[in-house]
């Protein structure tokens, strides 16, 4: 198994037990190769749920650019709303997980 699988399957695993939600692997896979070589890197694999800089960036770079949705009080809700699904006191968010449950958030499947 490689280290990207290990990495989609320890993913997978945050979604159903920490989120409650069955992850579609297809989907889970191909967000974890969007995000690229950041994946392997501690500090670019985790979002901190209360740096507002960090959830910009997840706004700004991912919502806005990558989904191409429009900049709106519904961005910082649903990105709230995730936070909260995935847990505040949890320490560990990863980035694909709050991608994955952002894009399935928006139906925007479509986008991988």
């Amino acid at each position: 198994m490689s280290k990207r699988d290990e990495l989609i399957a320890k993913y997978a695993a945050d979604l159903k037990e920490k989120c409650g939600m069955n992850p579609d692997m297809d989907l889970l896979a191909k967000v974890t190769v969007g995000l690229g070589p950041s994946i392997y890197n501690a500090d670019a694999a985790t979002v901190s749920g209360s740096d507002e800089k960090e959830l910009a960036t997840v706004k700004n770079n991912f919502l806005i650019k990558k989904l191409g949705l429009s900049d709106s009080a519904d961005l910082d809700k649903a990105i709230d709303s995730v936070v909260e699904t995935y847990g505040r006191s949890n320490r560990n968010k990863y980035r694909a997980v709050i991608y994955y449950m952002l894009v399935k958030h928006f139906k925007k499947e479509s986008v991988y």
